[in-house]
C-alpha cells in the first residue's frame, strides 16, 4: 500500500501540510490534561470520534507543519525526534519515519528554509538534530531556527532537571553551536518573520511560546503551539496542562487567542490535535457566557 499523502491546507499563497510523527499514547490525555474527565468529555458530544473515543480517552498527536510561502520552506516545531533518550517512555528511542514523511511532501531536509519553534519543549525540537556517528548535528543544515529572545533568557537561567538538560544538549545547543539559531523580540508583540506569516506571543504553557499566525491571499489559519493541547479546552478554556508555567496567564492567554479567531473564518491548525487537526471556531450557543466557551468545527476545514 502506498503512504497516504499528508493532509494539506491551501490558504491562498501559502500551503500548509501537516507531517505526522507519532499517536500519542492513550495515557497523555489523563496525565497531560488532568480535568479533561471521562465526563467532561461525555458533556461535549462534538469531540467524538475525532478527538476523543467513546470512554473518553483523548486523542493527541505530535507532529509538525510544514509550509510554503512562494518559494520560501518553513517548518513549525519538530516533534520528538528519533533516537532521543527521554524519561518519558513514549517519547524514548522512537524510530519513525518523519524524515521520509517530510521529504515525499517536498521538504527534503536540505531544502527547508527557515524552522519555527514555538517554544523549547522536548516534543517540539527533537527533529532539529539527527545522529550522525556519535554526534546529534542540524537536521535542517541550510534553515535558520527561530526561537524567542524570552523563552531562551528563560531556559538559560532556569535550573534544569536532568532530563531537560539532555534535551538542550542533544536538539537545542546543536544548532545554536551551529549558529542556526537566531532569538526574535516579541516583547512588544507579534513580529513578521516572513511574508505572511508571524509569531503572536502566547505565553503561559512558556515564557515564551508563540502561536503562529499565517495570513494567504484568501484565508488566515492560526497554529497553535501548546497555548491549547486539545479541543476540549475549546470548550472547558479553563483546563490546564500540568506542565503549564504559569497557569492563569496560560489560560488568559487561550481565552484571547480562542476570542481573536471565533466566528471570524480562520482556521486553527492544533500543534496537538488528531485528525482532522483544522476547524474553525465558533462561540457555543447556549454558553453562561459569550467569551467562555467556544466549539470547534472541523468538517468546515477539511483538506483542500
Amino acid at each position: 500500500m502506498s503512504p497516504q499523502p499528508p493532509a494539506t491546507w491551501n490558504l491562498g499563497g501559502i500551503t500548509a501540510h501537516r507531517i505526522d510523527e507519532v499517536a500519542l499514547a492513550p495515557e497523555t490525555g489523563p496525565w497531560l490534561l488532568p480535568d479533561a474527565t471521562p465526563d467532561v468529555v461525555a458533556d461535549t458530544p462534538w469531540l467524538r470520534p475525532d478527538f476523543a473515543d467513546e470512554a473518553g480517552t483523548l486523542h493527541l498527536s505530535s507532529h509538525s507543519f510544514a509550509l510554503t510561502l512562494g518559494s520560501r520552506r518553513v517548518l513549525v516545531d519538530t516533534g520528538i525526534g528519533n533516537g532521543k533518550e527521554r524519561a518519558n517512555p513514549a517519547w524514548h528511542d522512537l524510530d519513525t519515519d518523519y524524515l521520509d514523511r517530510l521529504t515525499r511532501a517536498g521538504f527534503a531536509p536540505d531544502t527547508v528554509d527557515l524552522v519555527v519553534l514555538t517554544h523549547l519543549h522536548a516534543d517540539h525540537v527533537g527533529w532539529n538534530t539527527r545522529l550522525d556517528g556519535a554526534g546529534w548535528v542540524p537536521t535542517f543544515p541550510n534553515a535558520r531556527y527561530l526561537s524567542t529572545r524570552t523563552e531562551w533568557d528563560h531556559w538559560a537561567a532556569a535550573d534544569m532537571e536532568a532530563p531537560r538538560r539532555q534535551m538542550f544538549r542533544d536538539s537545542v545547543h546543536p544548532i545554536r553551536d551551529a549558529g542556526l539559531l537566531d532569538l526574535v523580540d516579541t516583547s512588544a508583540g507579534p513580529v513578521e518573520v516572513a511574508p505572511g506569516l508571524r509569531l503572536l506571543p502566547a505565553p503561559g504553557h512558556t515564557p515564551g511560546q508563540v502561536a503562529v499566525e499565517l495570513r494567504g491571499d484568501d484565508r488566515t489559519a492560526l497554529i497553535t503551539g501548546d497555548a491549547i493541547h486539545h479541543p476540549v479546552q475549546l470548550a472547558r478554556p479553563d483546563i490546564g496542562s500540568c506542565v503549564d508555567i504559569d497557569p492563569a496567564l496560560a489560560e488568559r492567554t487561550r481565552r484571547a487567542l480562542l476570542a481573536s479567531v471565533a466566528d471570524t473564518g480562520t482556521v486553527l491548525l492544533g500543534s496537538h490535535f488528531a485528525a482532522p487537526t483544522a476547524g474553525r471556531v465558533a462561540t457555543q450557543e447556549g454558553a453562561p457566557r459569550p467569551d467562555s466557551a467556544f466549539r470547534f468545527n472541523s468538517t468546515l476545514a477539511q483538506t483542500y
